[in-house]
């Protein structure tokens, strides 16, 4: 019988019923749910059914307790698009089956299985501590055909001995089907642009248990100390730092829009009530897409984030101009400006005023605020990648020091930071809760922020090499080929049932040769990409990152993410001799205002690495001076695309 809970599924039933409904009945019931099934796919259930029905047969004559087990077909996963072909609830354990019409299946259908498994084991609340077997089903194929990086391989035939190996843990309880086929039951993490949506749109993001665990206390922590500085009438400096993809903005952005502050918006002179915080942000492409996906909020979404760069073009005019908010969000605050590159910036600006950094003037700004104020900013450690960025945090302690009263000042900085006011007469306090060391951008794989740093940095194939294996079984793919049209082969293949899913060409602005392979990363194709539509558009849409045309660069991928990248691997850092080298990397224009050319190039590696949510795949030019390069990545741990063989 089957579950009416308002799930989204084709078919549910237990074992019993499965094996004795006609198969035309169940694929009725399947064509029904999926309103525009083609042919082709009515002609594979129609394959398929039957052999299912025999295997779960076997499986009742030979397990006394399967009548308890369930069988679920073109399962949806809530708050999503993709559809999982079959899912059995059997021996306490959930195992999804991914069926392909082929003899063997490609890199991209055991990807996509694996995929399946680690959300539902990541995000599923039946799940967290039993069993989930990922298994791709060749419907073509017989016998069991082996397993390849934590995936299961087997032909129709083989799945009754598959599933009458899996173990029994006693101290697991029996699996609901009630229970998991509850919508409340998968709560997926949010991309950052679907979480700001639901911030806009209701005020609070999906309680996400795994993301809430690692961002919470920050946010708890950040509002308590908001709350003591309007009740003490002080100014404070908050630090928030943390690795690529721990969740910085998400922090700052349920700061200023999920209702912390509501009870601190009091009416001024005019009697509005001014929203109490600002989310600012120095990311261009970051802001262009918030505000293109929140444009219909009015003002072009300027009411949700803001640049970072207008704000302070504004207020460096007047200097009786006061904020209207009390608490200002900076975000991507490692990336300052320093004096000269403000002063470069805003040279035109009328009554702009040279010869102070962003942390200055943002500090300038808060002391103008009546009675209280609070500064907080945002850091992502080693993603200095803009000239004028690389003068980092001490400009906001220089900031503090400098500014018309610092002993009105208290500066919360969390431990991996302390070092930097080290020494200084302003009141520091020292807060672990402001240090995001947990990396929730890319599911259950933790490592990734390891693994760069050790290929970027360290030069360890062997630490490498031993992380990507942890970061494949953990569902995270890094997957490398020296042919364009087979990593694009793969991602196209990989999302085909997941229109939804956003992958694009990723690749450092400084390269020189990856325009004669068909990467547009030269600066006239990079300018005209308009971020927006190529992070946002499905890929009906001509700028759609989808379409694998346009190329962004470091610093169009800073800040945001993709499902996966396609990272084209440049000329302007290469393996040679055992060491990393920039030496061909294209020059800047005032290589003056440089302080350190190979670190931005190491940190413009590292922001590429580290935007794709389950994959980064590499493409390698077939260049004589990139084969040290190729053998390096492999060796760390970067698995080449198998193709169906």
């Amino acid at each position: 019988m089957a579950i009416d809970n308002d799930a989204r599924r084709g078919w549910d039933s237990g074992f019993p019923e499965f094996r004795d409904t006609p198969p035309r009945l169940v694929r009725v019931r399947l064509q029904d749910f999926v309103k525009d099934a083609s042919g082709s796919q009515v002609r594979a259930w129609d394959e398929s059914i039957p052999e299912l029905q025999d295997e779960v047969r076997e499986v009742l004559e030979l397990d006394r307790y399967a009548r308890e087990y369930w069988a679920v077909l073109e399962y949806e996963l809530p708050m999503e698009s993709r559809r999982i072909d079959v899912l059995l609830l059997a021996r306490g354990a959930v195992v999804v089956l991914e069926l392909k019409g082929k003899e063997t299946p490609s890199q991209a259908d055991i990807d996509q299985a694996s995929a399946y498994a680690r959300d539902l084991r990541c995000y599923h609340t039946e799940c967290a501590n039993r069993p989930v077997l990922a298994v791709v089903v060749p419907t073509r194929a017989k016998g069991y055909l082996g397993e390849r990086v934590g995936v299961h391989i087997a032909g129709p035939d083989a799945l009754d001995a598959l599933i009458l190996d899996i173990e029994v843990n006693p101290d697991v309880p029996p699996l609901s089907p009630r229970r998991f086929l509850s919508e409340s039951s998968y709560r997926p993490l949010p991309t950052l642009v679907q979480a700001a949506r639901e911030l806009f749109h209701t005020g609070m993001i999906r309680p996400i248990h795994r993301a809430r665990a690692a961002t919470d206390p920050a946010v708890d922590c950040i509002s308590d100390i908001i709350h003591e500085a309007a009740a003490g009438k002080e100014r404070r400096l908050v630090l928030l730092t943390g690795v690529p993809g721990s969740g910085k903005t998400l922090v700052g952005l349920r700061i200023a829009h999920a209702h912390f502050l509501d009870d601190l918006a009091v009416p001024r002179e005019n009697g509005k009530a001014p929203a109490p915080a600002v989310y600012l942000s120095g990311n261009g492409p970051l802001v262009e897409v918030l505000q293109y996906e929140l444009r219909e909020a009015g003002g072009g979404g300027k009411a949700f984030v803001r640049h970072v760069r207008d704000y302070l073009k504004r207020h460096t005019r007047r200097d009786d101009l006061i904020p209207s908010e009390h608490v200002l969000i900076f975000d991507e605050a490692q990336r300052a400006f320093d004096a000269d590159k403000v002063s470069d910036t805003h040279r035109n600006t009328v009554g702009f005023v040279a010869g102070k950094s962003e942390p200055e003037h943002f500090i300038e700004f808060a002391e103008r605020i009546p009675e209280w104020s609070v500064v907080i900013g945002l850091i992502g450690g080693g993603q200095e990648i803009h000239v004028g960025e690389e003068a980092g945090l001490v400009q906001w302690r220089h900031a503090i020091e400098g500014c018309a009263d610092p002993e009105n000042w208290e500066v919360h900085v969390p431990p991996d930071a302390a070092d930097v006011f080290a020494g200084s007469s302003i009141r520091k306090v020292v807060a672990r809760e402001l240090s995001l060391d947990t990396e929730i951008r890319f599911h259950l794989a933790t490592d990734l922020h390891d693994f760069v740093s050790d290929v970027l940095e360290k030069g360890s194939t062997k630490n490498a090499a031993e992380t990507a294996r942890l970061l494949e079984h953990q569902g995270y793919h890094l997957r490398i080929t020296r042919n364009l049209e087979e990593a694009q082969a793969y991602l196209r293949e990989r999302y085909s049932e997941d229109p939804a899913a956003r992958f694009g060409m990723v690749a450092s602005s400084k390269d020189k040769d990856l325009v004669q392979f068909g990467i547009p990363n030269d600066f006239q194709s990079t300018k005209r990409v308009r971020y927006g539509p190529w992070y946002s558009d499905p890929e009906q849409s001509a700028a759609s990152c989808r379409r694998l045309t346009d190329v962004v660069t470091e610093f169009g991928a800073q800040g945001l993410e993709l499902d996966s990248v396609l990272l084209a691997w440049g000329t302007d850092f290469v393996r040679t001799g055992g060491a990393w080298s920039n030496r061909k990397a294209r020059g800047y224009q005032r290589s003056s205002m440089v302080k350190d050319p190979f670190r931005l190039r190491v940190n413009a590696y590292r922001v590429l690495m580290t935007r794709g949510r389950d994959a980064t795949v590499v493409f390698v030019p077939a260049l004589e001076e990139l084969d040290e390069t190729y053998g390096f990545l492999v060796t760390a741990g970067f698995r080449p695309i198998e193709a169906e063989s």
